[in-house]
């Protein structure tokens, strides 16, 4: 048997595109008059075709575009419109090349008679704990549109804090390669010419030329040890963060990171915030909200706080007193949700939470970025200076003696 993908239009003239099995095209255009559609394109399905699809299957989807999907979904359920209708709508003018076969997908598993949720766990790297969560929740509750509106606020707001990490993370990269593309650039064409001058002089150099040939001269003769031991470390390190101790080791360092290490333990908080309001908006247990956040992040030091936070509240204790006894997250935060507990607004109080620390991000990004930047502009400055002083200080000392 031979996979094939079919374009056809039913009786109403509407376009469907899907995938079959089947002998030989000819057959397939025989399956499709059967049913009652009209065939407009049959393609066999190559092994590198298939492999390709599978592939691009595979590939994340930005939170941007899922935001998008879920608004659109939201608005269509919630105007009345059938849910596998709205996939196939969806599904037609999708651009993403991995959401449009996934949309086919769930419409096709909706319509056999599985369930919307049943059908997103089939596919994680696209839908996580969260989607499938709120989606269940909102199968459960016959609120289907206000779980999928509630999913894409969280997907926008997620979208904006990548967007502010990349941010964070992106100008110290670039001005970082910058400095090192001149430093190549400068130990490579320059300094060689010089090096052959000053060798033609034929008397002492300066003590401070002298260190700094010294300094090049082991770069020059050492130049594959050193590449080597660079490469050497990034495999060790590779490895030994896939082991339980070396994972924890690098989570913790993350968070200690200078500045960057702020931004990223904000970052989380707000998304914590957030994501823990919106499943209780949507009548997600306590519980299961804890389960689902210790499934958000890779990092250990992280998920150790919560899984502890999750025990604690199974023995009895409250959600703030729990989270108090971890040491990780903020006193400020702490004594918010202790307000919401009181107070029962718990999700409007953690929907501010999110919001305050997001602004949070934005301030020590900004901050950093400030900061940085001059920073870097002294270090490119510095490390140009000290090369054109070693150079030149032997042409100047001659000129003096002359």
């Amino acid at each position: 048997m031979k996979s094939y993908k079919y374009v056809a239009r039913d009786s109403s003239g509407k376009q469907k595109k899907g995938l079959v099995q089947a002998a030989s095209s000819t057959d397939v255009l025989s399956y499709l008059q059967e049913q009652g559609f009209t065939p407009i394109s049959v393609d066999e399905i190559t092994a590198t075709a298939s492999k390709k699809k599978r592939v691009i299957s595979l590939k994340r989807v930005k939170s941007a575009d899922l935001a998008a999907l879920c608004w659109q979904l939201a608005t269509m359920i919630d105007g009345g419109i059938p849910l596998t209708t709205a996939l196939d709508t969806i599904a037609e003018d999708a651009e993403n090349v991995t959401l449009q076969p996934v949309l086919e997908t769930l419409s096709e598993k909706v319509k056999k008679g599985e369930s919307f949720s049943d059908g997103l766990a089939e596919f994680p790297k696209v839908f996580n704990h969260l989607s499938r969560a709120l989606i269940l929740s909102g199968e459960t509750s016959g609120n289907l549109g206000g779980a999928l509106g509630h999913l894409a606020k969280y997907f926008d707001s997620r979208d904006r804090l990548a967007k502010k990490i990349k941010g964070a993370t992106a100008y110290p990269i670039f001005v970082l390669c910058f400095i090192t593309l001149i430093i190549i650039f400068i130990m490579a064409f320059i300094v060689p010419r010089f090096s052959a001058i000053f060798d033609s002089f034929g008397g002492e150099m300066p003590a401070f030329t002298r260190g700094f040939m010294a300094f090049y001269d082991i770069l020059r003769y050492n130049l594959i040890y050193i590449i080597g031991s660079i490469i050497a470390l990034i495999i060790s390190c590779v490895v030994l963060k896939k082991t339980k101790k070396g994972h924890y080791f690098f989570s913790k360092l993350v968070l200690r990171l200078p500045l960057l290490g702020k931004v990223f333990a904000q970052a989380f908080v707000a998304t914590f915030c957030n994501t823990m309001s919106t499943l209780l908006l949507a009548g997600v247990s306590v519980i299961e909200v804890f389960d689902v956040l210790s499934g958000m992040t890779d990092n250990d030091v992280i998920i150790s706080a919560i899984v502890r936070t999750r025990d604690n509240i199974v023995e009895g204790s409250s959600i703030s007193t729990s989270m108090s006894t971890t040491g990780f997250f903020p006193n400020m935060v702490v004594k918010m949700i202790q307000v919401g507990e009181e107070s029962g607004s718990l999700p409007k109080v953690l929907e501010k939470t999110s919001e305050h620390y997001e602004r949070k991000v934005d301030t020590t990004v900004t901050t950093l970025t400030s900061l940085l930047e001059p920073i870097m502009i002294v270090s490119v400055g510095a490390v140009v200076s000290v090369v054109v002083i070693a150079l030149y200080l032997p042409i100047f000392s001659m000129s003096e003696v002359n």
